[in-house]
């Protein structure tokens, strides 16, 4: 009897505390909750979507029947809130604030964010100005992948390794700019200048470490890929030793964007921009007009008859592995810059699209490794507009695989090198 009012007494209290909580709440297992409720005139909105980003994390939910909403997040720290302005009624829009609010923990557990809502009409733009605008993210972003790319590109073509650590080298640029301006108070231009020589070293340590020791004992092709994929896996978790796994925001990161008519851009993406077209314009001069360039060329084409033409081969893959490091190290702090945020596997996302760009444009030709990432990065954000962001790096590789299957050598890519 006892047992069985101790179970009733438990359903009843399960049932009334049921009907106070939050029907979709998420992030129940962390200890701190941002919270709200959306009504309009007094009346609960159900199903409208809210979302929580911030310091690595998001989440998102719907409002219950109360309109009511709750996500858990993992530490105390500032979060962007969305409310999905779709999923409101008809005629009902966020008048206040916008639909894109800030919450910031004090001394409490949980912060509550409300929306303020209003009649109105839903401004909404049109097809031609979200093409034109994501068009010019697009090749932002393909430009900065193009100098990864051709990273990865100049070093295949010169030693036949396809290098995995290259994106913790990505990285490494980025976190090395963090601990300069951040940790140690440096100009940010500064902080990206000795980045960028830090990551030059890198590239020249693993090389002399690592890399020519091993094409010395005559290590064949495969051993040494698998050799780079237990180097990347090696730094990143050292990576995630020393730096942990949040995510930190670069200086100036979070500018508003300056509108060009259908153009949305902030001052970083235009320098960003500006920094990769002149960095590449100068890779381009490096290969085609100076005698390092050349030869460099002349050892992807055919190592053999470079060495017995006098060409110091060991000396042209030293400066490929420096200045691949150091387009590398530059391409992660404009990344991180992009995505926005630094972190410890912040190289590994971006990898595979990387080997996409290099696989697209032709492996081991640098001027293909830069048409293949603007062919990527102009898919990747254009695709947005037809299907989810979620699937966009899925929907680059599918345009990969479309092209290599009518050529498979890739845009500039030569056949003899297939095989």
């Amino acid at each position: 009897m006892i047992l069985f009012v101790t179970l009733l007494a438990a359903l009843t209290m399960a049932t009334f505390s049921g009907g106070s909580a939050h029907a979709d709440e998420v992030g129940t297992e962390f200890d701190f909750t941002i919270s709200g409720n959306v009504q309009f005139n007094g009346e609960a909105q159900d199903g409208v979507a809210i979302s929580v980003s911030g310091n690595g994390y998001e989440a998102d939910t719907v409002t219950d029947a109360d309109g009511r909403w709750a996500i858990g997040v993992p530490e105390k720290s500032t979060y962007e809130v969305t409310l999905d302005e779709d999923t409101l009624p008809k005629g009902v829009v966020v008048t206040k604030g916008g639909n894109v609010l800030e919450a910031d923990f004090g001394l409490t557990d949980r912060r509550s964010v409300n929306f303020f809502l209003g009649e109105g009409v839903r401004n909404t733009v049109s097809f031609f100005d979200q093409f034109v605008n994501r068009f010019v993210n697009g090749l932002n972003f393909g430009l900065l992948l193009a100098l990864a790319a051709i990273g990865v590109s100049l070093i295949f073509g010169t030693t036949g390794l396809s290098n995995f650590a290259h994106a913790e080298m990505i990285t490494f640029g980025a976190l090395m700019t963090l601990v300069f301006s951040v940790s140690f108070g440096l100009p940010i231009w500064l902080a990206i200048l000795i980045a960028i020589v830090l990551s030059g070293c890198l590239g020249y340590g693993l090389d002399a470490v690592i890399w020519k020791p091993l094409r010395r004992k005559g290590v064949a092709v495969i051993p040494l890929m698998i050799v780079s994929i237990g180097l990347s896996l090696a730094l990143r978790y050292l990576y995630q030793y020393f730096f942990g796994g949040s995510t930190s925001q670069l200086p100036g990161a979070g500018m508003t964007d300056l509108k060009f008519g259908p153009i949305s851009l902030s001052p970083i993406d235009m320098a960003s921009m500006g920094i990769s077209i002149v960095v590449l314009l100068g890779v381009a001069y490096f290969l085609l007009r100076t005698r390092i360039g050349k030869a460099t060329r002349a050892v992807s084409d055919n190592p053999s008859l470079a060495s017995a033409s006098g060409i110091d081969v060991d000396g042209v893959i030293r400066i490929v592995w420096v200045v691949g490091a150091a387009l590398a190290g530059l391409s992660g702090v404009l990344w991180a810059y992009f995505r926005p945020g630094v972190s410890w596997d912040m190289g590994f996302q971006m990898l595979l699209l990387v080997f996409a760009a290099v696989t697209l444009g032709g492996l081991g030709t640098a001027f293909g490794a830069l048409i293949g990432s603007i062919v990527v990065g102009l898919f990747v954000e254009l695709s947005t507009l037809w299907i989810p962001s979620d699937m966009k790096y899925v929907g680059a590789l599918v345009v990969l695989i479309l092209v290599l299957l009518f050529r498979p050598q890739g845009i500039l890519g030569r056949k003899e090198r297939i095989g």
